[in-house]
């Protein structure tokens, strides 16, 4: 019986640590100061993309984070904010988060492969031309499928090699730059001609997705403790990774904001540390993409998995591989990620902003009216403000939300509204199907209601207190099965 048990958790996909979920945020939210250049171009000088990086974040990434950071330790499961919205809401409201969401993801991971290719084609101009480049773009974003389908684990190991390998020129360049720095480069501005719509743009999508990790807590080992610590040292790596590559580029050299285009910072390495630098930034950018893709692909195969499990998808996206990954929301995923790879770059980022913006406001909305209306769930972290002061620390990153919504293009409201018709309407016919046994289902969604979700997040968390101190049965065990069987009461 024992050899079965032991036999059975060799079997299970090893869970995420620290460090791993550390690289994941990192790549879900920035990646790296790669694309950070068309701040300086939009800003008109330096002067705003350093305000900036050090004013959005506080009113925009924290909020963000420390919301993340309660609501997934109250929620542990894989979904994330797709069971906030549920619980606060219900599961109409539930299904559309988690259909924009994943929209919106899908679009943020077409960009990778092409930009991937982009930065090669500096130093491979075969790749600017479609007979290569097409080819390019299917297998790039096959393997990197591939990749994603081995496990959870493996994508882990991988961000943290990307990780180091992506920053460390940065770094380099950032002490290369001391003796060239002249202070008084980083206060130029332009006001007059700022591009505003490209500027916010930029800057939101730089500084975004800090909610992108939460749907895959039912894979993090320890979410409750592992998720605060995560976030915080994600947001520490991710405004490093841009404060000191712009600090270095705009401080010790006077080129022009026009010349600030996507890539530059190959040329500002050129001209700092010499062409070896230049070749390992060119390279740690193309292998950035990669991290940046994988990180996405991961949380939104996860969070379609989670939907699945709690009765918002059919159960067939719930069916992991013998890796313990979810097949039919890896490959569901790529397929969205090579069908709108022809998009342009400002077409993605705008659209993909829309969508998340409107996807945030309504996760603002169910973290207070979960604080309002079940102020006793079991939140291993608990911002440290009472509602109030925590509805108050959401009214920044709202208002925010709603300019960038407010900047964006006609033909951005037209795409983004197309998008939440086809989710009104695929909702109620996944309900028909469910009703008429069309498709399997593991749960029933009409079930699911704000109570009935809470008292069952309530129930676990008391469960598994009496389980830490029990001796009779192993933890891990337990909270496994507790996990499997989640929400199909």
């Amino acid at each position: 019986m024992m050899g079965e048990e032991e036999e059975a958790n060799k079997s299970k996909p090893p869970k995420l640590t620290l460090l791993p979920l550390i690289a994941l945020i990192f790549y879900e939210v920035s990646g790296g100061p790669f694309g950070l250049e068309d701040t300086v171009k939009a800003g008109c000088g330096p002067l705003l993309p350093l305000l900036g990086f050090l004013i959005f974040p506080l009113i925009w990434s924290m909020p963000e984070a420390l919301v993340t950071a309660e609501l997934a330790t109250a929620f542990p499961f894989n979904g994330g904010y797709v069971l906030w919205i549920a619980s606060a809401f219900g599961p109409f409201w539930g299904f559309q988060e988690g259909f924009w969401k994943w929209f919106s993801g899908v679009m943020d991971n077409a960009l990778y492969p092409v930009l991937f290719l982009d930065y090669l084609k500096h130093s491979f101009p075969i790749f600017d031309q479609l007979v290569a480049r097409i080819p390019s773009l299917l297998i790039i974003s096959f393997s990197l499928t591939y990749l994603n389908y081995r496990g959870l684990h493996i994508v882990g190991f991988a961000a943290v090699l990307l990780a180091g390998f992506s920053l460390s020129p940065f770094l380099i360049m950032g002490v290369l730059s001391l003796p060239r720095i002249r202070p008084k480069r980083w206060f130029v501005t332009d006001l007059p001609r700022v591009n505003w719509r490209g500027f916010f743009n930029s800057m939101f999508w730089n500084l975004n997705y800090w909610d992108k990790a939460s749907t895959l807590a039912g894979e993090v080992e320890d979410p409750s403790s592992t998720f605060p610590k995560a976030l915080l040292g994600g947001m520490v790596l991710v405004i490093s990774s841009y404060l000191i590559p712009l600090l270095a580029g705009t401080g010790a050299l006077s080129s022009p904001p026009s010349d600030w285009a996507d890539g530059y910072f190959s040329e500002v390495a050129m001209l700092i540390g010499g062409s070896w630098l230049k070749i390992w930034i060119q390279v740690a950018a193309a292998l950035s993409n990669l991290g940046l893709f994988e990180a996405e692909m991961t949380s939104d195969a996860f969070q379609l998995q989670g939907m699945s499990k709690i009765g918002l998808l059919p159960a067939v996206f719930a069916s992991r591989s013998k890796y313990g990954t979810p097949t039919l929301s890896i490959f569901l995923s790529a397929a969205g990620v090579i069908f709108l790879s022809w998009m342009s770059f400002q077409e993605i980022v705008e659209f993909l902003n829309f969508l998340y913006a409107i996807g945030m406001l309504l996760e603002f909305a169910a973290f207070i009216t979960l604080r309002c209306t079940k102020p006793n769930l079991p939140r291993p972290f608990r911002i440290p403000f009472g509602t109030f002061w925590s509805s108050m620390l959401c009214l920044p990153p709202a208002v925010l939300l709603i300019l960038v919504m407010c900047l964006a293009t006609s033909r951005t409201f037209i795409v983004s509204g197309a998008v939440i018709m086809v989710g009104f309407m695929l909702y109620p016919l996944l309900l028909q199907a469910k009703d008429k046994n069309w498709i399997e289902f593991e749960a029933e969604p009409t079930s699911l209601h704000p109570s009935g979700w809470s008292e069952l997040v309530e129930h676990e968390n008391k469960e598994i207190e009496l389980l830490l101190s029990s001796p009779l049965a192993t933890v891990e065990e337990e909270l496994s099965l507790m996990q499997e069987d989640s929400i199909q009461s």
